[in-house]
């Protein structure tokens, strides 16, 4: 296979930078695979395995990092609206469209966590789609901040979105947090060791920003995101979910409840683990159930 970086024009003056893999080997037009990483996630963090397993089984394969995060453009840094990033990546998948040899029929849609949710909404939205994998998929942002952020700890949560918002309104930069902390007294939208030890995991090469914080205003969009709302919506487009047993960032019973309302043609592969398992030590599980999916539903 080979592997090309390209910058993707998508809104605003914006490039999202991507990696365009192609399969060698194979004859005739070839169906397409878009991929992207979840909340403040960046490609070079697991997401290579999967292309490369993908464009092995005869896939193009797009995968960007979202706007203000690794190597794209973006006014603020760290700033992450999953309806942009929804309609960044409609872009993305028009720009497969343009690519020689892919057959614009065969297109399918990988998403990863906060992805994964993107992957229900393009899912339900988009037909050029013709089969898609939300792997561990946010569900609902607001019931998932509820178990996260303790009863109590709201208001006070509360009262900094709403001076932050003031704030900007009056000229001041947007607020901003860690991405990851294992210390209980500092701020940050991940807390577990779990994270660190997926973040340790997958260093970032030389050059591409850490991107070690975000913007507080991205929580708070988090917490509105309700995903899970459009599963119903997904059929006719064949629609696999791929669920570890022991979530705690996107919650297995909150995954496995959504997969219920979802209607056929659909697939429910469980990989034995945590959220960030499915990225490493389930790799030939989670990666390989997708590559069966993709492949019955687009026929490379």
């Amino acid at each position: 296979m080979t592997m090309q970086e390209v910058m993707v024009p998508v809104s605003d003056g914006i490039e999202l930078h991507t990696w365009v893999f192609r399969p060698q080997g194979f004859e005739g037009p070839r169906p397409a695979i878009t991929m992207a990483h979840g909340f403040g996630g960046v490609k070079y963090r697991g997401l290579r395995n999967y292309a490369e397993r993908f464009a092995a089984a005869g896939f193009v394969v797009t995968v960007h990092d979202h706007r203000g995060f690794g190597l794209s453009g973006g006014a603020v840094r760290g700033d992450i609206d999953p309806w942009q990033q929804i309609s960044d990546w409609r872009r993305i998948i028009t720009y497969a469209e343009t690519l020689d040899g892919v057959d614009t029929d065969r297109i399918g849609l990988w998403g990863s966590s906060y992805a994964g949710g993107h992957s229900i909404v393009l899912g339900a939205t988009d037909r050029r789609l013709k089969a898609v994998v939300a792997q561990v998929p946010t569900i609902s942002g607001f019931r998932q901040g509820q178990r996260r952020v303790p009863g109590d700890a709201r208001p006070a949560l509360e009262d900094r979105f709403n001076a932050d918002e003031r704030a900007q309104f009056h000229g001041s930069s947007p607020v901003t947090q860690l991405m990851l902390s294992t210390d209980p007294n500092v701020p940050a939208a991940y807390k577990s060791q779990d994270s660190q030890e997926f973040k340790d995991a997958f260093p970032l090469p030389e050059g591409v920003p850490a991107n070690d914080v975000i913007t507080l205003q991205s929580t708070r969009r988090a917490m509105m995101y309700e995903p899970g709302n459009w599963i119903t919506r997904v059929s006719p487009t064949p629609l696999m979910m791929v669920v570890g047993t022991h979530d705690t960032v996107t919650p297995t019973d909150m995954q496995l409840a959504a997969y219920e309302q979802l209607l056929e043609p659909k697939r429910l592969q469980i990989f034995s683990g945590g959220h960030y398992d499915a990225y490493a030590r389930e790799l030939d599980v989670t990666c390989g159930a997708a590559t069966e999916w993709f492949v019955q539903h687009l026929k490379p």
